[in-house]
């Protein structure tokens, strides 16, 4: 049996307490209190509606930490997507970015329609809507081949705003 999900990421952070604050208020992270006694500069995190043990670790390696150069002078992760259930979450999460000062985009890829955001240390993320793949049509994925200029209220008219996500599934069986 092979691969078949992300299950967490762990990322390095300057501050643990403002990056976990960030994940909470704009994304709804909670902590789980899972670090390890005696181990400081630790926290873990789950997604609102994840069923994982947690989804996020962040280790604080202090303020003298420099900015991330991956993808401008060295090699290293672009960035993670997170997968939302529907076109109206989303709408509040861009909102709650923006209010933020952290939405950095919004890309329409056809067959999903995506939001990118920056962590308090710069670090991008992805936040995704999956097109049902019984809502698929050759447009949808036609459009895979291009990036769009995302138009959520437009999206949420064609797609209607509580419809639930592709939860992975992007392809037609």
């Amino acid at each position: 049996m092979g691969i078949h999900r992300l299950n967490h990421a762990v990322l390095y952070v300057s501050d643990l307490e403002r990056s976990v604050a960030f994940y909470r208020d704009v994304l709804g992270f909670r902590r789980v209190e899972m670090t390890p006694d005696g181990f400081r500069g630790a926290a873990f995190l789950q997604a609102p509606d994840s069923t994982n043990d947690h989804d996020l670790g962040l280790f604080e390696i202090g303020a003298a930490a420099g900015p991330s150069e991956a993808g401008r002078r060295t090699v290293g992760l672009y960035h993670l997507a997170w997968e939302l259930d529907t076109l109206d979450e989303m709408a509040a999460t861009a909102e709650r970015l923006s209010a933020a000062g952290a939405l950095a985009g919004a890309s329409d890829h056809g067959t999903t329609k995506s939001l990118y955001g920056r962590d308090p240390d710069g670090l991008e993320f992805e936040i995704v809507w999956i097109v049902p793949a019984n809502l698929l049509d050759d447009a949808a994925l036609a459009a895979r081949k291009r990036i769009g200029r995302l138009d959520l209220d437009r999206e949420r008219q064609r797609y209607g705003g509580q419809t639930r996500g592709g939860v992975g599934v992007s392809v037609s069986a």
